[in-house]
């Protein structure tokens, strides 16, 4: 997720705050002012935003001084002028009891706030940390952009105000929300790394006049809907802008693909996320010492494979195990300039691709866009989108908010980076509920009537899918190695190798039983009377537009016309030196190496290509009429789906 949400309590907790985050991380020496101490950092200032400035008497876009944030974040939810209020009162004679009391926001709290961090896809910062001034202007307006949208959003349907007995009354706060941001360029490793943290203020007013507390749980649990609407505006603002595209890019095989800008090399990732490779290696040792670990009779502790939780919460302790200790903060010109020698020197990537990264990614963008269309179905991502939340959710049961989530990364995935009209997310939320849900609530509180709390689970069944794996429950020696495949007998430890060298058996993954299951109920529909209607575009067809290979692979012979010479003047296919390089760079277009006259070429044999597509797949599709059947296992997962041209085959590489 791009997207982070932590609270902030009064007391310690905002002091750290007020001594770190707010001067980017760096250390802030004692009694030295808020506005110095960032422009020592060489940070910008902090700034208000939320709908609910005016009611504070603040305005959007005003800068954060140290005296507001106390009030508001660190003194338990009290008036960012709460001083000023107090001081005007005592002058007037009323009592200092009733003066204090004037300048709080509602009942004191002791959790005063939210913080938000945001930070675009890796290949988004890349582009500003090592493009030119007018790239860096244009992504941080798009970060700020998609930052306020997502801030709106949740103002407008995320955000309640929990009053009277236990809680049993929510409001939406009619004033919206106040929010203070705050700047990021690097990351603890002094890599760069875009983001900001919004300070929320749990404080709202109601259609009374009251002062209420927002409710911090409804704010955790709909986090993965604003990672993915952040991840959707930033890339199509940025995109738009600049003339780019998105393509999805496989991080951990068996997971979510990630949609990132086409164009900017995986080893800039790789340079950039230094600390990626250091929690690596130390999940590698956590996880062997997890299924070796055993008790005091010998027995192993846990299972012999690593389930999915339990990876997270290694995870989680790797990244803690390896947290450098914080840098002293440095003007954005100076990183900049730093960034770009160091990338040039240790990425393995040339100079002059580095130089021009934004050229480049232009021209990938040119070459997803000649061939690929942007159609969105609505009724197809309604399937796609439940069957893929009904498998990821334990016991198929979901809420209204992880469909949003997956409907805003369909969306992501189909549009490449493009812009989308208001509300079509909504819409396919709509649509799947209304044909392809089934409301199982058995609401026994006001909470449970609310329409973002019913129960949902899918419709129809899913019981020809091939079923999980179970990991093994035999007791295996720790001395040895773990099976390669749970149900194997273990192997003994390869001697000379350490922790981390060979593979750890891990239980398979969720995504991929979604994948599977997305194909299994679009075929149903397909061949049912209430099959969809209009314009089928199957989101497998998007995804294989996508791969060069479709375009650029040699035609295949012909063994009627084998004989013929080729005619003159045709062109040679593209070398697939590149493409066979795919694999390994886990992207498109990347390893293509796209010179202005190869995306001619690309853009000129476009239609001949797909012409040559058509016809040797109904040449095949004939031929395999003709033959006898043979029979198709229940788990083949080709049998749920029409055979595909390419390599690719299936939505592996979507969502």
């Amino acid at each position: 997720m791009t997207v982070d949400i932590r609270v902030i309590r009064a007391g310690q907790m905002y002091r750290y705050y007020l001594r770190e985050t707010v001067v980017g991380d760096g250390r802030r020496l004692a009694r030295t002012p808020l506005r110095a101490a960032q422009e020592q950092a060489g940070l910008p200032v902090g700034r208000w935003m939320g709908r609910g400035l005016a009611v504070v008497g603040l305005a959007p876009g005003e800068e954060v001084t140290e005296a507001q944030l106390r009030n508001l974040f660190g003194e338990r939810g009290r008036h960012p002028y709460a001083d000023r209020i107090e001081a005007d009162l005592l002058a007037q004679g009323v009592s200092p009891k009733k003066a204090f009391k004037a300048g709080a926001l509602g009942r004191r709290v002791t959790v005063t706030g939210v913080d938000f961090v945001f930070r675009p896809q890796p290949t988004i910062y890349l582009l500003w940390a090592l493009g030119d001034e007018e790239t860096r202007r244009v992504i941080e307006a798009a970060h700020e952009y998609a930052i306020e949208r997502v801030l709106e959003w949740i103002e407008d349907e995320v955000a309640v105000i929990r009053y009277g007995k236990d809680g049993i009354y929510r409001v939406r706060p009619p004033g919206g929300l106040v929010a203070a941001r705050f700047r990021h360029y690097e990351a603890r490793s002094g890599r760069p790394l875009l983001h900001d943290h919004v300070l929320l203020s749990v404080k709202g007013q109601r259609l009374d006049g009251k002062w209420g507390s927002i409710h911090t749980l409804a704010l955790h649990e709909n986090t993965v809907a604003a990672s993915a609407l952040y991840n959707e505006l930033v890339a199509a603002e940025v995109c738009e802008a600049l003339g780019l595209a998105t393509e999805p890019r496989t991080v951990t095989p068996g997971r979510r693909p990630v949609m990132e800008i086409a164009g900017v090399p995986h080893e800039l990732i790789r340079w950039a996320s230094r600390r990626s490779d250091q929690i690596a290696a130390c999940l590698a040792e956590l996880e062997h010492e997890y299924v070796t670990a055993v008790d005091d009779d010998g027995e192993l502790r846990f299972l012999p494979v690593v389930s999915e939780r339990a990876r997270a919460k290694m995870n989680q302790i790797a990244a803690r195990k390896t947290r450098p200790p914080k840098r002293k903060t440095q003007p954005l010109a100076q990183l900049r300039a730093w960034w770009k020698v160091s990338a040039i020197l240790t990425s393995k990537v040339a100079a002059d691709v580095i130089n021009s990264l934004l050229e480049h990614a232009r021209a990938a963008a040119a070459a997803i866009r000649a061939r690929v269309a942007t159609v969105v179905d609505v009724a197809l991502a309604a399937v796609d989108v439940t069957a893929t939340v009904f498998v990821m959710n334990d016991g198929g049961h979901f809420h209204r908010r992880h469909l949003l989530a997956e409907a805003r990364r369909h969306l992501a995935l189909v549009l490449r980076g493009r812009r989308r009209g208001p509300g079509l997310d909504d819409r396919i939320v709509a649509a799947a509920i209304s044909t392809h849900c089934l409301d199982i609530s058995e609401p026994k509180t006001v909470r449970g009537l609310e329409s973002g709390y019913r129960l949902y689970t899918a419709r129809w069944d899913l019981s020809d899918l091939p079923a999980r794996r179970r990991p093994p429950t035999p007791a295996l020696d720790p001395d040895r190695q773990p099976p390669a495949d749970p149900g194997e007998p273990a192997a003994p430890q390869p001697s000379g190798q350490d922790a981390g060298e060979w593979e750890i058996p891990r239980i398979p993954l969720q995504y991929e039983r979604a994948v599977l299951a997305g194909a299994v109920v679009r075929e149903k529909l397909r061949t049912t009377a209430t099959a969809v209607r209009g314009r089928a575009y199957d989101v497998v067809a998007h995804q294989q537009a996508a791969m060069p290979e479709q375009l650029l692979a040699p035609e295949p012979a012909d063994p009627e016309h084998d004989d013929q010479e080729q005619k003159p003047g045709r062109r040679e296919a593209m070398d697939l030196t590149a493409l066979r390089a795919l694999r390994e760079s886990r992207t498109d277009v990347e390893a293509l190496d796209l010179t202005a006259e190869r995306l001619r070429h690309l853009q000129d044999a476009f239609t001949e290509a797909a012409d040559r597509a058509h016809t040797t797949m109904n040449r095949y599709a004939r031929r395999d009429d003709a033959e006898t059947p043979h029979p198709v296992r229940e788990d083949d997962q080709q049998a749920h789906r029409p055979q595909q041209p390419g390599p690719h085959r299936g939505r592996d590489a979507g969502h």
